[in-house]
């Protein structure tokens, strides 16, 4: 197990609600190729910050990694939303490419 893995585990043990550390292993988990563990992560970092506008787009293309693309769907669409709400253009357009490319995928 990589030692930024360990760095990251232990902050969020001593303060579960970090969500910039809870990001970081999310992507750490991602990199390794675990996306069922980069999933988990994301999930719960939007259940505590669901403004959190990064975490959209990695949730989304983690669970197209699992297969589970309507769920990803589903999920880049709650991104547009909540990036739409607090004006983060950039990342509606990358959620926008990504909702597109993954619908494209599904039909």
């Amino acid at each position: 197990m990589s030692e930024r893995l360990n760095m990251l585990r232990t902050f969020l043990a001593s303060d579960p609600d970090d969500t910039f550390s809870r990001y970081a292993l999310a992507m750490e988990y991602r990199k390794l190729g675990d996306h069922e563990a980069c999933v988990h992560e994301l999930e719960t970092l939007l259940s505590k910050d669901p403004k959190y506008v990064g975490a959209y787009y990695h949730l989304g293309k983690s669970l197209i990694m699992l297969g589970k693309h309507q769920k990803a769907i589903q999920i880049f669409n709650e991104g547009i939303v909540i990036a739409s709400q607090v004006s983060d253009s950039h990342a509606v357009k990358e959620l926008k490419e990504a909702l597109i490319e993954v619908e494209l995928d599904v039909d």
